[in-house]
């Protein structure tokens, strides 16, 4: 049987995953790399064009959330854009695994595997490979991002872009799941540096004893398990830019170690003492209040002065009513498109109650709540009621449309479809029964019999 001309890299912490996958694998494929270092995957990608990645999503015992797995999936599709990521996931965390094909992954393969399961699911990876070789060596397309038409917006591209052509350091603030990490990106594809590496690190997600190995690198044998010279985020960032996210979470003994880095723009990895000079554009995000935050004297005056000059506010989804539908509709055809469900709508209802919706999660939580519905959907129609848009006891008042319509309507038609069974009603409202009886009696809503 002839091999299928393929690099397959297969990443787990247990020696005999590693050795059953690469001994079914090596006979259908050109050359299989193991590792059982996720720390390893930069090196490995950097000296061989591998396809596709086969990537365990826990390597430490006691850490079974995914996100090592997620942390790196994001350093594999942002180093290599043509590598295709397949993660090896328990049965029982597939919801992980499916939180992972959110953010890029091809596929997810259940462990223990079916073995011939397991080969067809790469022989799609490294179809799709190719694929995006193919595209990549055409003129690359843009990445297609909503922006809107609200003016607080617009008004926020319009800085990004003059930004962009300069080599400022900018500071993007904004609550969780308003764009912070799209917004970097479209600053860094509109400034020069656009064709060398783009490199996001979230500090909120790094813990204190990882933090100076994963952003400054680090030599052979700096400590016990520093097998071979390591560059960190920053070396790898070197004439593009690096995406600094949720900078407010740095401790604030750590904040004095970045700062010189910032300042002095040079790296010197643990284990050395030769510092490595840097070219790297910085920009930084955060959620917290950072001013307050050096007021409180949690985060260092001058470390803010190095990471802000520009600073660029991005509105909460509740605060550009105008942008929510039309972005409701390009994420149902970006995700539609996804799933192969492209015949997929909303219902005409759905428009009234987007508006209404405070968002607390933003554009997150919206993104969420369409791929949600979508999947659950059981025709070509998404309701109010698919989308979870009924919670009233997180919906705004309005002078135009009172809650108390709204809600004294929501409440007559679920009674209706559920043929005045409570317990139904409650849960699709997102209410406790004691919550909606007493809606019932605010309103003399009558259960029929």
């Amino acid at each position: 049987m002839r091999k299928k001309q393929a690099k397959i890299l297969i990443v787990d912490d247990q020696e005999e995953i590693l050795f059953s996958a690469k001994m079914i694998l090596k006979k259908h494929f050109e050359e299989i790399f193991t590792t059982n270092d996720p720390k390893k995957i930069i090196t490995i990608l950097g000296e061989n064009q591998i396809d596709v990645v086969l990537l365990d999503m826990n390597y430490r015992i006691g850490f079974e959330d995914g996100r090592e797995g997620i942390h790196s999936l994001k350093e594999i599709k942002t180093l290599s854009p043509k590598t295709v990521g397949l993660l090896m996931t328990a049965f029982g965390k597939i919801e992980t695994a499916v939180e992972g094909m959110k953010i890029g992954a091809f596929d997810y393969i259940l462990k223990p595997w079916d073995n011939e399961k397991l080969l067809s699911t790469i022989d799609k990876a490294v179809v799709e490979s190719r694929k995006l070789s193919r595209t990549s060596n055409s003129e690359p397309a843009p990445k297609k991002h909503f922006i809107g038409s609200s003016q607080k917006i617009k008004q926020a591209y319009s800085i990004a872009e003059k930004v962009a052509k300069t080599d400022a350091n900018v500071l993007i603030l904004g609550e969780n799941g308003t764009g912070k990490f799209v917004f970097a990106e479209h600053i860094h594809q509109h400034s020069n540096r656009k064709d060398k590496p783009f490199v996001h690190i979230d500090l909120g997600s790094l813990s204190e004893n990882l933090f100076e190995s994963e952003l400054f690198g680090y030599a052979k044998g700096a400590f016990t398990d520093a097998k071979t010279d390591t560059p960190g985020r920053f070396e790898i960032a070197d004439n593009g830019t690096i995406f600094l996210d949720e900078i407010g979470n740095i401790p604030l003994h750590l904040q004095s170690k970045l700062l010189h880095v910032l300042q002095t723009k040079k790296v010197t990895r643990l284990g050395e003492s030769k510092p490595r000079t840097l070219n790297v554009r910085i920009i930084a995000a955060t959620n917290s209040d950072i001013k307050a935050e050096v007021a409180n004297k949690t985060f260092r005056e001058d470390l803010l002065y190095r990471i802000n000059t520009m600073e660029i506010n991005l509105p909460p989804l509740r605060e550009r009513k105008d942008d929510i539908v039309p972005m409701a509709h390009f994420l149902l055809k970006q995700i539609g498109e996804k799933y192969g469900q492209n015949d997929v709508l909303f219902d005409t209802n759905v428009a009234e109650y987007m508006e209404r919706y405070p968002w607390k999660g933003n554009i997150r939580e919206l993104e969420n709540k369409i791929e949600r519905a979508l999947i659950m959907s059981d025709d070509n129609t998404i309701s109010v009621t698919d989308l979870d848009l009924l919670n009233f006891e997180y919906i705004t008042t309005t002078e135009e449309h009172p809650l108390s319509e709204i809600e004294k309507n929501a409440i007559e038609k679920s009674l209706f479809k559920n043929n005045g069974n409570i317990s139904k009603t409650a849960e699709e409202l997102g209410l406790s029964r004691g919550s909606l009886y007493r809606r019932l009696e605010k309103y003399d809503l009558k259960i029929n019999d």
